[in-house]
């Protein structure tokens, strides 16, 4: 049994020895100099100034506007090309309908012209023979005059009853031209509704062509029903934003910052800017706009961020609106300061320690920590400059082994 043991705690000696020897513990020297607190955030370039093509304002009646054709993104069009164009469909059967409206208005209103006319002509045709009637009574009241009092009474009321038949005839003309007027009138502004509702038909055909008024880069925008750029067969709203056409000459990266951070950000503040597509690439600019509002990070989350705008210094070829880049935002600088990266830094307790380089050996030291940026902690008291300190736990594999080791000796015991 005993040899059994010396043999097992052999082997995970051996073992330990042999990983040791094979293990290479990354180091890092203390640097003295300038220390930039500074925090990264990813964010977008846009231009800051840029045509924007929204999708046309259509009547309701047509319904959504769809996506038949549309250009590529980023694709470069000159001044009068067509960046899309909306299925003509609903719009097309609207032309047919109100065409169809407008026929049958106008023989409408020649029916009703004809109609009209006829009442007038019957009309003209009684005040005549009532005309005729009246003349007849009043003759022969004028002969009258050696006839009876009765006969005489009797040819006067003909006469009065002729006249008010008279009267009667010439102020149903009247009142029927009124009518007639009043009905034309009806008539004409029906005709013109359908001849508005054509011409909107045809001027809203023409709108679901889409073309540039300058030349430029089109960037496609968003749908924020699927938050995926728009391509054909997506619907959208009428004034909807599709296609900007960024100026540019000028350009700008916004980035949301975290709530807990905007305290930290202030106009002008120095910006080193790096595209994800060209990382060799550093561009500088400087924070121009703050935010005065939160907003959601994104539809589905809670957490607060404040929008910044960086304007750029400069611009590139490779510098395109919708570029994803990673903002650098320098908030302050300590001259002269000495500082190794975050991972040389251990907490135990409230206690900072570092594994400093002794030799082939490395020695536990506790430090006096500072301000810490993204990458690097300052060290105000425990190091100098150019010393060595691990940026991992020397011992951890030692631990580990010695752990491992107890733990089969006690399996062996039993």
């Amino acid at each position: 049994m005993n040899n059994k043991l010396f043999i097992l705690s052999f082997l995970i000696i051996f073992c330990a020895c042999k990983k040791k020897e094979e293990v290479q513990i990354p180091t890092a020297k203390a640097v003295k100099g300038i220390f930039y607190i500074d925090l990264y955030e990813e964010g977008e370039i846009e231009a800051v100034n840029s045509t924007n093509i929204s999708s046309p304002v259509i009547p309701w009646r047509y319904g959504n506007l769809t996506i038949t054709q549309i250009i590529k993104d980023g694709q470069e069009v000159n001044a009068g090309d067509t960046l899309i164009v909306f299925d003509p469909s609903e719009v097309q059967k609207g032309i047919v309908e109100a065409e169809e409206r407008l026929e049958i208005s106008l023989a409408e209103m020649e029916k009703l012209k004809a109609q009209q006319q006829s009442d007038l002509d019957e009309l003209n045709t009684n005040l005549q023979i009532t005309q005729i009637s009246q003349e007849i009574s009043k003759i022969q009241f004028e002969s009258a005059t050696y006839e009876s009092d009765i006969k005489k009474k009797e040819i006067q009321l003909n006469l009065d009853k002729a006249d008010i038949a008279l009267m009667k005839a010439k102020e149903q003309i009247d009142n029927q031209i009124k009518i007639q007027k009043e009905e034309i009138k009806q008539k004409n502004l029906s005709i013109e509704q359908d001849r508005s509702r054509l011409k909107e038909a045809h001027e809203t055909l023409q709108k679901l062509n889409v073309t540039t008024p300058a030349p430029g880069i089109g960037i496609i925008g968003r749908n924020w029903n699927s938050g995926n750029k728009f391509q054909i067969g997506d619907q959208c709203y009428p004034g909807y934003l599709l296609i900007q056409l960024p100026d540019l000459s000028s350009l700008k990266a916004t980035v949301k910052i975290n709530e807990v951070d905007i305290a930290k950000i202030a106009t002008g503040l120095n910006v080193q800017i790096k595209p994800d597509a060209f990382s060799d690439s550093i561009f500088t600019g400087v924070v121009s706009r703050i935010a005065n509002l939160a907003v959601n990070k994104d539809n589905s989350s809670k957490i607060k961020v404040f929008p910044v705008e960086i304007l750029l210094n400069q611009t590139n070829k490779n510098l395109l609106p919708g570029l994803t880049v990673s903002c650098r935002i320098i908030m302050d600088k300590i001259d002269d300061a000495l500082y190794v990266p975050k991972d040389a830094v251990h907490l135990e307790g409230d206690k900072y320690y570092v594994y400093k380089k002794k030799g082939k050996n490395y020695e536990k030291t506790e430090v006096e920590t500072g301000a810490v940026n993204t990458d690097y902690m300052i060290i105000i008291k425990g190091l100098n400059k150019n010393e060595e300190v691990a940026l991992v736990d020397p011992f951890a594999d030692k631990k580990a082994d010695n752990n491992t080791g107890r733990e089969v000796t006690k399996e062996v015991k039993k």
